[in-house]
């Protein structure tokens, strides 16, 4: 299938202090959720450099209601967006410019090095065969805190709505202290991002780790969670293992069937799966009765329309 890619502007995004916010919202103080949530996925990663601030802008002037990305924290303890817990091999380069070898695919990682270090690698002008349609540029992985600055003023500045964020906390229960934090830190450190830049109530965090999930809900229980799915255990096995209930159930595609999003929306449960590449799946999917799609192609949305 062809993808055409809608121009998007591209000029620079200018920075602002985030507002600080210590009142706590209440679950009746959040915006819902939209109707049909549809996600760009790391912002727009069929079409731009991945989990990229032009990834996020690109998604957004593209429609979408909510911008995915992927998080990690870095050795001072900054919160970033990237989805890898290394510098990927197969699209980064190393800040003199060079391709990294394929043996060296855990050489960097994002938990052992201070975001000055982080910052350096070229994430944006390595050739990525798996997305031919991205666009190359140059492109460094983000503070989320700038991610989120970036996109506020661009919303603003262009009279834009306010879109969500689904923000996901890359950990696993073997990596605890080697290539990331501690669940608690994790989301912690996160929060702490969200709340400082007063966008916790148009915020989901998403994760396929539940113990991060359990934090927020136990310490955070105003902002909202995704529990995403892998595995082919069933519903009430995932929402056991979590122990509580999500806002959103958010499996791979092929995952769904209508009995699942039956159960889902009988505990008023979204369903809301990832990654949806082709229209017709997306057809499909919606038709069936999911609450949004998750796609790499965001321009995909706007085909719904016609």
């Amino acid at each position: 299938m062809i993808r055409k890619i809608v121009p998007v502007a591209l000029a620079a995004v200018m920075f602002m202090a985030g507002c600080k916010s210590t009142e706590t919202i209440s679950q009746q103080q959040r915006p819902d959720l939209p109707a049909f949530d549809t996600e760009g996925h790391r912002g727009a990663r069929g079409l731009m450099p991945e989990n990229t601030i032009l990834a996020m802008i690109t998604a957004i002037n593209l429609g979408v209601t909510t911008i995915e990305m992927d998080t990690h924290v870095t050795k001072d303890g900054k919160v970033v967006v990237t989805h890898d817990p290394h510098i990927n091999p197969l699209y980064a380069r190393t800040p003199d410019g060079q391709d990294i070898p394929k043996k060296d695919g855990k050489k960097y990682a994002i938990y052992q090095m201070n975001y000055d270090q982080v910052r350096q690698f070229d994430m944006g002008t390595r050739y990525y065969d798996k997305y031919p349609e991205q666009r190359k540029m140059e492109a460094h992985i983000p503070l989320l805190a700038d991610l989120i600055d970036s996109v506020q003023t661009y919303l603003k500045a262009n009279n834009l709505p306010q879109v969500f964020y689904n923000i996901e906390t890359k950990s696993v229960a073997d990596g605890d202290n080697t290539i990331h934090p501690e669940p608690a830190e994790f989301t912690i450190k996160l929060v702490e991002v969200l709340e400082a830049k007063g966008i916790a109530q148009w915020t989901i965090v998403q994760s396929f780790d539940p113990r991060t999930l359990q934090v927020l809900h136990q310490k955070y229980p105003h902002i909202r969670a995704s529990l995403l799915v892998s595995n082919k255990d069933s519903f009430e096995q995932n929402l056991e293992r979590l122990g509580f209930t999500p806002d959103v159930y958010s499996p791979s595609y092929k995952l769904v069937t209508p009995e699942l999003i039956a159960k889902a929306h009988a505990k008023n449960i979204k369903v809301i799966p990832w990654t949806v590449n082709e229209l017709e799946d997306i057809v499909r999917l919606r038709a069936m009765g999911v609450d949004g799609i998750i796609s790499d192609y965001p321009n995909l949305f706007k085909e719904l329309q016609n």
